[in-house]
């Protein structure tokens, strides 16, 4: 598990979340719940790790719904900012575009 992952979790924890604008327009466009995505977050498996992103740290996880289904969530820490989780976006990842697993992009 990544460092930016762990740091995600536990602000999950403490309750300090947000979810952006552009998270809840892609929540609404795929049909994810929100409380599906917090339900198995930490579940979740890094598929991605961006401790150097421009606009603080972030993590693409792959996640499953209440069915099962996997989601792919991109979670993000503000940065120079110690809280809170950011839900960036969210979404049902492809299956022509992504492995079986759902862990790598296809070649």
């Amino acid at each position: 598990m990544s460092d930016t992952f762990k740091k995600i979790l536990e602000l999950i924890e403490k309750g300090e979340i947000k979810i952006s604008n552009h998270g809840y327009d892609e929540l609404a466009e795929d049909g994810i719940l929100v409380k599906d995505v917090m339900a198995n977050v930490e579940d979740g498996k890094v598929v991605e790790d961006y401790p150097d992103y421009p606009k603080g740290p972030c993590v693409l996880v792959l996640q499953q719904d209440r069915e099962e289904n996997p989601i792919h969530v991109v979670w993000g820490i503000p940065k120079n900012a110690f809280s809170p989780a950011v839900l960036v976006t969210a979404y049902k990842p492809d299956p022509l575009i992504w492995s079986e697993d759902f862990m790598e992009k296809r070649k």
